[in-house]
């Protein structure tokens, strides 16, 4: 019942839009419009703020709009979506009706329905087109890196569709984002508290030193996973610290170390270091205010590094040497991020 009403709701929404226009064109722009609804989740944050700024690029670029019900368990971090339960883009400008009742928007994010009502409304949409033939599943093309959203074959599937429930996560559309850019930073603006810890760490580091370095350690999930390929020691974090010192002569630099364990300042001896706020979120957005971002590949320190534009450089292996000329901003290409995709963020 949840997953019918909800779309009812969402039709009934599409329609009204539409017919309150009264230029020929902007009705059928309008007509054209679709409305993607996230329908899965993937991963933790980072994972969701990388697969939601692809389709907010692609709602930019071809004047759809997007729904996104994964992210609500994030939502109350950042400014345009703590207002909006349906965590939609193009954001509002005001709380949505179902925010400005007390208590109600809390419930819903609470209990996560919206998004089990749309798991499984895609689900069953697949065996038994309940929600009419204006509702498409878009899934990513299989054992592919990536399914970009702007392929002829995407395209084709979704022409007719006026909702369309996106299963899966390699979905990209980086030309656009890129073009984009500045109104996805805008959209995911956190909160200020969240902004305000993540300001005073790099302060404290930046009235002592020249260049602030930030550093994010995985080790936890990193231990197994692919056979604990990108799990480095901290002796080994410290050893690349100092050889990023080494390459900027007569300049004082400080570290941030963001790390997914507790970490203490005797770990890194001869350097001077500092600790992230400790939350992923203010430790993500830290590490975006920081001159450089060392870390092991992870969409954590991409979107840090694609949110603050800053040089980013992945340690692979032991041997690797950071140097500054292989620092690059990321600019969240799915192609760039491939080794990352399947992780937990």
């Amino acid at each position: 019942m949840a997953d019918c009403c909800l779309f009812i709701s969402m039709g009934e929404m599409h329609n009204a839009e539409v017919s309150a226009l009264d230029n020929s064109n902007v009705v059928e722009a309008a007509r054209n419009s679709k409305l993607f609804i996230i329908a899965r989740r993937a991963g933790r944050l980072a994972n969701r703020l990388v697969l939601f700024a692809h389709f907010i690029a692609f709602a930019e670029e071809k004047g759809h709009r997007v729904f996104n019900f994964t992210f609500n368990s994030y939502a109350n971090l950042f400014e345009t979506t703590q207002r909006d339960v349906f965590c939609r883009y193009p954001a509002l400008v005001q709380k949505s009706w179902v925010d400005s009742v007390p208590g109600l928007a809390h419930a819903i994010r609470s209990s996560r329905i919206f998004y089990h009502a749309i798991r499984f409304a895609s689900e069953w949409q697949t065996r038994l087109p309940i929600l009419g033939q204006g509702t498409v599943i878009l899934r990513e093309r299989e054992k592919t890196e990536n399914t970009p959203l702007h392929h002829p074959k995407v395209l084709d599937q979704i022409r007719d569709a006026h909702v369309v429930l996106v299963d899966g996560w390699r979905f990209c559309a980086s030309e656009w984002v890129q073009r984009h850019a500045p109104k996805i930073r805008s959209y995911f603006r956190p909160v200020a508290a969240c902004r305000e810890s993540s300001r005073q760490a790099v302060d404290c580091l930046r009235q002592r030193s020249d260049v602030v370095i930030g550093v994010h350690i995985r080790q936890g999930d990193y231990r197994r996973w692919r056979g604990g390929k990108f799990f480095f020691t901290i002796s080994q974090y410290a050893r690349w610290m100092r050889e990023l010192v080494e390459q900027f002569p007569g300049r004082q630099v400080s570290f941030l170390v963001c790390s997914d364990e507790s970490r203490h300042a005797n770990e890194f001896p001869r350097l001077n270091v500092e600790f992230g706020p400790g939350a992923p979120v203010t430790d993500l957005y830290a590490l975006a205010q920081c001159d450089y971002i060392l870390g092991p590949p992870s969409t954590f320190s991409h979107w840090a590094s694609f949110y603050g534009n800053k040089p980013l450089f992945h340690v692979t292996d032991n041997h690797v040497r950071p140097d500054l000329d292989r620092f690059a901003p990321s600019r969240l290409n799915f192609r760039e991020i491939y080794l990352a995709l399947e992780l937990p963020s």
